[in-house]
């Protein structure tokens, strides 16, 4: 039993090193780092000169990123169609079932995820929300 855990000493020996350079690192960091004086103008974000305006980051509606996930979704749908549509006759002679079930379960996951579309109104592009 000691064997086996002696093959894990230099697995622990690097962990410690590991640990002990970061706080060694961040403590010479912490002590020898330059310590001027802070003040709001100074805190304040720089935009080419100009005074900082409004929020930092602006907000999007959620039908972007619904949108996003639709994209995603069918841009999947064609990557995985177009190989099984290359392969389908070779495959039609080996495991007919197989390769269809599969297409078949597939399509049904994605249909789950267009009536999901439908349902939340991903589709309606005159509505705001």
């Amino acid at each position: 039993m000691s064997s086996q855990l002696t093959q894990y000493l230099p697995v622990l020996l690097l962990v410690l090193v590991a640990v002990g350079f970061a706080a060694a690192m961040l403590t010479a960091s912490f002590w020898l780092g330059f310590k001027g004086r802070k003040n709001a103008v100074k805190d304040t974000a720089y935009e080419c000169g100009m005074p900082a305006q409004g929020e930092g980051a602006a907000r999007f509606s959620v039908k972007f990123y619904l949108v996003a996930m639709l994209f995603i979704l069918f841009d999947i749908e064609v990557v995985f169609l177009y190989p099984w549509a290359v392969v389908y006759r070779e495959m039609l002679v080996e495991n007919a079932s197989l390769i269809f079930g599969s297409m078949v379960s597939f399509l049904g996951i994605l249909f789950v995820g267009y009536v999901y579309a439908l349902k939340k109104k991903a589709f309606d592009w005159k509505s705001s929300t």
